[in-house]
């Protein structure tokens, strides 16, 4: 979604990519002259739980009044002659007073009930487009063709890209990021991170619609940040593109990384009839869980992303989006009277001042979890466990899909464009042949040869060759199907960087050698997970010793920030592997625990607990737990982390012993004496070998995620944890999976994609 990526390695994979691959997708659409009206009264308009004014006269006195008569909102109508209200009730009988004189009537929506049908007879065209939603705003969209076609080769399978990200500027993709590597970069041109719409999905034979969210680029509204309007907006776009004459079997499906892959989760939980099935990569399963890891505001990519989105809202041209900008001063009228709500944006700064804790009105219908279980159509879900950005979390969203049965979920070690790793991609693409084209994947050297420019661009290292269909001799789309249905519901890759089978390509390899299937999240077996007991002198046993107590000062100013530079997040989202900055613990400011070693391989797959016994001399306290793998060469390997602000360690009713879920509201001051506090680990997928060690260690946050940052309260070595140890004390819980064993023999550990590998230091108590 979010960070940087060398602009030079974009640039020459890119240029390479121009010989291999056609370049001609699009070209701009026509200038709309519609006539701005003039400022008076105004228009208002109902939009779903919100209502918007325009047209009035900038700084005139502004109410809003429901059916009965009374004020449900007011203020002053803003420079550009516009006024919004939220979170309204649906009904009809609103209207707008400004300045006392009473305004034209209209309904609020409530997203259930859908627009006339007429709404979705729009003519949409090669290059940019503007489509109506229901409450009468536009949305900028550009259609683009699978590379190599004109609009005589159609019907066309088509996808949809949905984003808040530059997606709808209408010149080429390719060319664009050429301009860039030259140092004239095309204001037109649509952002590297939309590259699945604009490249990649065309290159495999799709038609795409990149969609531009509201209050983003060219098209109107206030951008809300996942709010109803916007989840509603895909409904609309959806059922407009699937009604297309060019669009094969009147059925879309959608694709993206990250941001346009987290909009799909709630648009498909609408459910539009035109839509057949999802591929979202790189997903959070809730705004609150990427932006407040354990509670504490992360104050590093959550942060600048917000930021980012903050500064794209603003109107065009003096702000706002290069190609808004651009467009404007070009003369495109839909555009400019786009931008007349964008005064209305909230402040997503305040808002998250205002909410420190998770506000459910204000998260609930923004998150992923919510609309997981709502989906009926096909998803074919990818993720990284240590990804940098969104975070690895995302697999909480797995057990919401239990009631559909065409899920596939692939997940890999490693950073936040590893999702899309050539194990992973080419499943993608049978997947939208089968259940969007509704045709057998057959080969593509095009997106064959894409691949390693695309891998080389975007993460610096190539992996195996991909392979765009494992039965393009299937048939029939049946057998093909059946062929493609036997993959593992749940398929976990792993050791991705070491695989040492690809000629000529070193560690840090885009590939795994090996991977484990499994249906459902945790594993079957794993039931309760295997504990173990933090013991003194820092061991970590299973048959735990006399009870006994160990005391740190965690310390902030003694962890490393992240390392990733995160400004300009959507332009360049992903890079080479970022150096991470995973220090030892400094004297008494952490712990470590350690087990003894391992006499046979143990794979742990899913959620995890590290269940403290804690005392601390403040009334809270920001903690961080660490997973690592300590080997026989004295080598130590990262596997995930967990964190949490103490005053919010009240789990709910939902929470196992493996995963200890919470609600995050009603924060408690920690209780003299101890207490038990329960830190979630972030998702595991991991085999430790035969001979290495455990190894779990207690901080203040950060150091361990390269571009996530924390607002924890300096101690400056003030704050005294004691940890219970030993019988009746703190355990560890790790979900092992019975029976299963690696499949690889333990190599060198640089080479792990997201998994940094440093020597072995002991903690000050033993671990």
């Amino acid at each position: 979604m979010w960070g940087n990526a060398g602009t030079r390695r974009w640039g020459r994979a890119i240029g390479l990519s121009v010989v291999v691959v056609l370049c001609a997708l699009s070209s701009p659409g026509t200038v709309d002259a519609t006539p701005v009206a003039a400022p008076d009264a105004g228009r208002g308009a109902g939009s779903v739980t919100q209502a918007y004014l325009v047209d009035a006269t900038p700084g005139a006195r502004v109410a809003l009044r429901d059916a009965a008569g009374a004020v449900v909102g007011s203020g002053t109508v803003d420079p550009l002659g516009s006024f919004l209200v939220r979170d309204l009730a649906p009904g009809g009988g609103y209207r707008f007073d400004v300045s006392g004189r009473p305004g034209n009537v209209f309904a609020v929506l409530d997203g259930t009930t859908p627009p006339p049908e007429q709404l979705y007879r729009q003519t949409l065209s090669p290059g940019l487009n503007y489509i109506r939603v229901r409450d009468g705003i536009t949305l900028a969209a550009t259609v683009r063709l699978p590379v190599g076609k004109t609009m005589a080769d159609g019907p066309f399978p088509t996808v949809i890209e949905y984003s808040g990200y530059q997606i709808a500027a209408p010149h080429d993709f390719l060319l664009g990021a050429l301009g860039t590597l030259a140092q004239r970069p095309d204001p037109l041109a649509p952002a590297i991170s939309t590259m699945f719409g604009g490249i990649v999905a065309p290159t495999a034979g799709f038609a795409t619609v990149n969609v531009q969210m509201r209050g983003s680029g060219c098209s109107g509204g206030a951008f809300d940040l996942f709010d109803l309007p916007t989840v509603y907006d895909g409904y609309d776009a959806i059922e407009t593109v699937a009604r297309q004459p060019w669009v094969s079997r009147h059925k879309v499906g959608m694709v993206g990384v990250s941001f346009s892959g987290i909009s799909q989760i709630a648009v498909a939980g609408t459910r539009p009839p035109g839509l057949a099935a999802i591929a979202p990569m790189s997903i959070t399963d809730d705004l609150y869980s990427t932006g407040f890891p354990g509670g504490i505001f992360n104050t590093g990519f959550a942060d600048s992303w917000l930021r980012e989105r903050q500064d794209h809202a603003r109107p065009a041209p003096g702000g706002g989006q290069p190609y808004a900008r651009e467009l404007v001063r070009r003369g495109d009228r839909r555009c400019a009277t786009n931008q007349r709500l964008r005064l209305q944006t909230q402040d997503i700064e305040q808002l998250i001042e205002q909410n420190p804790t998770r506000t459910p009105a204000l998260f609930d219908h923004r998150a992923p979890a919510t609309w997981a279980s709502k989906i009926t159509v096909p998803v074919f879900l990818a993720g990284a466990l240590q990804d940098e950005q969104t975070g690895p979390q995302w697999t909480s969203v797995i057990d919401r899909f239990r009631d559909n049965p065409d899920v596939w979920i692939k997940a890999v070690n490693g950073a936040h464009f590893d999702s899309a790793d050539p194990q992973i991609l080419g499943p993608w693409n049978e997947f939208l042949n089968l259940f969007v084209a509704h045709r057998v994947p057959r080969d593509n050297p095009a997106l064959r040869a894409l691949a390693p420019v695309l891998y080389e661009a975007t993460t610096g290292t190539p992996g195996r060759p991909l392979v765009a269909s494992r039965f393009p001799d299937a048939r029939s789309w049946s057998a093909a199907r059946a062929a493609f249905g036997r993959d593992p519901r749940i398929q976990v890759f792993f050791g991705s960087g070491t695989d040492s089978t690809i000629p000529g390509v070193g560690a840090g390899n885009l590939s795994a050698p090996w991977s484990a299937g499994f249906t459902s999240w945790p594993p079957s077996g794993v039931g309760a997970g295997q504990r173990w007991a933090l013991d003194s002198d820092g061991r970590l046993t299973s048959r735990p010793g006399p009870a006994s107590r160990v005391e740190f000062r965690p310390d902030p100013r003694l962890r490393p920030g992240g390392t990733l530079d995160v400004v300009g997040p959507s332009q360049l989202p992903w890079k080479a592997l970022p150096p991470y900055n995973w220090a030892p613990i400094p004297g008494r400011s952490g712990v470590g625990f350690i087990t003894a070693p391992q006499t046979s391989d143990v794979v742990a797959v899913g959620p995890a607990s590290l269940d403290l016994r804690l005392r601390s001399s403040a009334p809270d306290t920001d903690l961080q737990a660490t997973i690592s793998e300590v080997r026989p060469d004295g080598r130590e390997t990262y596997v995930t982390s967990g964190y949490l602000r103490a005053s919010l360690r009240a789990v709910d009713g939902d929470a196992t012993l493996l995963n200890p879920t919470r609600d995050w509201v009603g924060p408690r001051p920690l209780e003299p004496g101890f207490q038990t506090v329960r830190i979630a680990l972030n998702p595991i997928a991991y085999p430790f070998r035969a001979g290495s060690r455990i190894r779990v260690t207690v901080t203040a946050p950060g150091g361990d995620r390269t571009s996530w940052r924390f607002d924890t309260p300096a101690t400056r070595g003030r704050v005294v944890d004691t940890v219970a140890l030993g019988a009746g004390g703190s355990t560890l819980a790790l979900p092992i999976v019975p029976g299963l064993r690696s499949a690889v023999p333990l190599g060198a550990c640089d080479g792990l994609r997201g998994q940094p590998c440093r020597p072995y230091a002991r903690a000050f108590n033993g671990g």
